[in-house]
């Protein structure tokens, strides 16, 4: 402002200082607003300008052409315009009040003309109050950006990740080498299998650890309501918006990272918005205007095979390109079975520090009951059957008939009494079950797609689930996910 109307002054410094003065004349609206006072002097200290009276009780008129000194107590306006050094933030008694002052040189052409002063504060308490304010106001912030964070909080790490499968201790150094940049990471695997685990461990192995972790599962949302919760949306933005609006999840994961959970779900509507987000690196709310810079990491995990989905069209594949930049495929538990022995143990020790109970073993037998199973849940199976022994289990160890039904038959196949496997039925039972399991992986839980495999009726199918202790719930689960 100062330079716009300085640059056109003549050279006469009292010329200058009299359109100086009509200028801030015209403009003294804004400083009433701006401080509670401004004084204008020239080049000796004089007064040319004064808009005090409201702050200290004096007219202009009074004091106009007087030096500074004699109507302003502890003044170093004078200084200020011998010496050309600004003064800010000083504290100064004026009429028994502490008050914060600035005083700044007036230049033009290298050449000191004058010096303006402002009241910022007319007594120190003012700025005591506003700095108290603006400390609850911050510690508020802090501590909500705390419970955010904590709320939103990667829990595992890669020592959670229990394995001695060779091809999963690769893919453990993969995921920590990845950790170190900022691609976007891609996970498949099998219901069960661990997807979460691997993102809360690239995320606390991250440079963005100290942001939050947000995770979202796109199969959870109804399709009309993913959008404003990825991307937030404005107030008033649709029926039934809040009228302040809301954060989405790329915003809550601001500095850190998202975990795009079952993408291979979401409507392929919202697979073209959010290509367009991670090609741009920018979103807007719904029913927004200014965009927001994308500063978040982006994991994104299916049970989907993507490829098979492109090819039926259920997945676009330049976003498919998009997020297959570090890819992580985590094989089911049935590949794995050197691991169960290891993840039994250390299941069994976390539950017990979760139930705060004695830690528990288990038997020989049992374990090889557990490691002669299929494992259609994966991990997630394994934990759910040994925190129900827990909860049966008198003794300290936890033997194979603390193990649920339809894990019992794998008994006869463990040696107690070996020569009933080679009976026929025992091996058409058995054929029967890995045939079931076979058509229920394959159709993804769902049973009557898998009875139609099978070539028998989908009643009958029920029937022999029952029959063989396989559990409903656990296929249920995979249908879901």
């Amino acid at each position: 402002m100062e330079g716009t109307f300085l640059n056109n002054m003549e050279n006469d410094p009292s010329e200058q200082m009299r359109k100086l003065k009509e200028s801030i004349e015209m403009i003294e609206e804004l400083f009433d607003n701006a401080y509670h006072g401004m004084v204008l002097v020239n080049k000796e200290g004089r007064i040319v300008k004064w808009n005090y009276e409201k702050l200290l009780g004096i007219k202009e008129e009074d004091v106009l052409d007087k030096h500074v000194q004699d109507v302003i107590e502890n003044t170093r306006l004078h200084i200020v315009a011998r010496t050309g050094e600004k003064e800010l933030g000083e504290i100064q008694k004026i009429q028994g009040h502490d008050m914060v002052t600035s005083r700044v040189p007036i230049i033009k052409e290298g050449k000191i003309i004058g010096a303006a002063g402002t009241v910022m504060f007319k007594d120190v308490k003012e700025l005591k109050s506003l700095t108290m304010k603006m400390e609850t106001l911050m510690s508020t912030v802090h501590k909500y950006r705390g419970e955010i964070k904590k709320f939103y909080e990667a829990k595992y790490s890669f020592d959670h990740i229990i394995t001695k499968d060779r091809h999963m201790m690769y893919l453990k150094e993969i995921a920590r080498r990845a950790a170190e940049s900022n691609s976007t990471i891609l996970i498949q695997g099998e219901s069960g299998t661990g997807k979460e685990l691997f993102a809360h461990a690239v995320h606390n192995a991250s440079l963005r650890k100290y942001g939050s972790f947000v995770s979202i599962n796109c199969a959870a949302i109804p399709k009309e309501l993913l959008e404003a919760e990825l991307f937030g949306y404005e107030g008033g933005a649709f029926t039934g918006a809040k009228k302040e609006g809301k954060l989405g999840k790329f915003e809550l994961a601001k500095g850190g990272t998202i975990l795009l959970d079952e993408i291979g779900d979401m409507p392929l509507e919202m697979q073209a918005k959010l290509l367009r987000v991670l090609e741009s690196r920018e979103f807007e709310r719904v029913g927004g205007t200014h965009p927001i810079e994308l500063d978040v990491r982006v994991i994104a995990a299916t049970h989907e095979k993507l490829e098979e989905a492109i090819y039926k069209g259920a997945f676009r594949q330049d976003l498919y390109y998009r997020l297959n930049v570090v890819r992580i495929d985590i094989p089911p538990l049935r590949e794995r079975k050197e691991d169960i022995a290891l993840q039994t143990a250390y299941i069994l020790e976390s539950l017990a520090n979760e139930l705060k109970i004695a830690p528990k073993k288990i038997s020989d037998e049992a374990l090889d009951i557990l490691s002669a199973h299929d494992w259609p849940g994966n991990t997630r199976e394994l934990r759910n059957i040994l925190e129900r022994a827990l909860n049966i289990v008198q003794g300290e160890v936890i033997q194979w008939e603390h193990l649920p039904e339809y894990l019992k038959k794998y008994k006869k196949m463990t040696g107690e009494v070996a020569e009933e496997s080679l009976l026929l039925k025992d091996m058409v039972a058995k054929a029967e079950i890995e045939g079931i399991q076979k058509a229920l992986r394959a159709c993804g839980g769902n049973r009557t797609l898998a009875a139609k495999k099978l070539g028998i009726h989908r009643t009958a199918i029920y029937k022999k689930m029952e029959a063989y202790g396989i559990d409903l719930a656990i296929w249920d689960d995979c249908k879901n996910k």
